[in-house]
């Protein structure tokens, strides 16, 4: 009784006796270079629901939609022992209007992400410590003559990320709250679907990233997002980007997550907000 009155506290006062694995919504959904986690960035967590001993798999299909761009992207993501996480995701970026307004050679640019996630100490919930994870995320543009022409300096590259998170019971006004920072060291154009370096700087840079999210059941979560990117390309700026997101875990096989996304200066267009929405399977 004593672990159903647990459950019962993290999946906002009412008494739940988990399945097999991890408990609800406790995988997050996933981001759009394909690790666990939250929209626009991982978290600690990882893929799926398995725990010690066991397998957890998730594939997605997300869609990001401004009006002059598309991105859309699909995956696969698979943890083992809740220890470590091997994640695979294709970014397709539809140029719309910009290929239109400059006769573009492209229309589109592909990238395909391949991730490594470790979790190095601690958990979500039960440790004293907040799940910390180590990322390492290796990227190839598959269409680099856009890129380059701009002043991308490389068409792959590798980049790491540490993630730590920790879900705070009834630290919302009695609504559970996670909590999620990242460093990244990253010197990728726009995930690096505009390559990696620029004519202004060729180098990694340190970016900071966090989520706060409040469970206002076991189905339901709200939060938002910040991601600072770097700046390495004189043809144009490159914004952070924020959103606001509504996730619905209705069981340990499926979630849905609806944003509004704000995405600033994408290739010179300004003003690039639009709508995020991501379809999560569980197995």
């Amino acid at each position: 009784m004593r672990l159903a009155y647990m459950l019962g506290l993290c999946l906002c006062s009412e008494l739940v006796i988990a399945g097999e694995g991890r408990l609800l919504a406790t995988g997050g959904a996933t981001s759009l270079e394909g690790a666990a986690g939250g929209g626009i960035m991982p978290w600690a967590v990882l893929a799926g629901y398995g725990e010690r001993g066991e397998w957890g798999t998730d594939v997605f299909a997300t869609r990001v939609e401004t009006g002059d761009y598309r991105l859309d992207v699909a995956g696969v993501a698979a943890s083992y022992g809740n220890r470590i996480e091997l994640s695979y995701a294709r970014q397709r970026f539809d140029l719309g209007t910009l290929a239109r307004d400059l006769n573009l050679p492209d229309n589109s640019l592909s990238m395909d992400t391949l991730g490594l996630k470790v979790r190095l100490a601690g958990d979500l919930i039960y440790d004293r410590l907040p799940q910390i994870s180590l990322g390492l995320q290796h990227k190839r543009q598959c269409d680099f003559l856009v890129p380059s022409l701009v002043g991308a300096q490389r068409r792959e590259d590798s980049e790491g990320y540490l993630a730590a998170s920790r879900l705070i019971l009834g630290g919302a006004f009695g609504y559970n709250l996670l909590l999620n920072a990242n460093l990244r060291y990253s010197r990728a154009n726009e995930l690096g679907l505009l390559g990696f370096g620029g004519d202004r700087r060729d180098r990694h840079s340190w970016l900071k990233e966090g989520s706060v999210a409040v469970l206002l059941d076991r189905h339901w979560a709200v939060g938002i997002e910040y991601r600072e990117k770097p700046d390495n390309l004189s043809f144009a700026g490159e914004s952070d980007w924020a959103d606001l997101f509504v996730g619905y875990f209705p069981n340990k096989n499926l979630a849905l997550v609806l944003a509004y996304a704000r995405l600033g200066e994408i290739a010179t267009l300004d003003n690039q907000d639009g709508v995020y929405l991501s379809v999560q399977g569980s197995f």
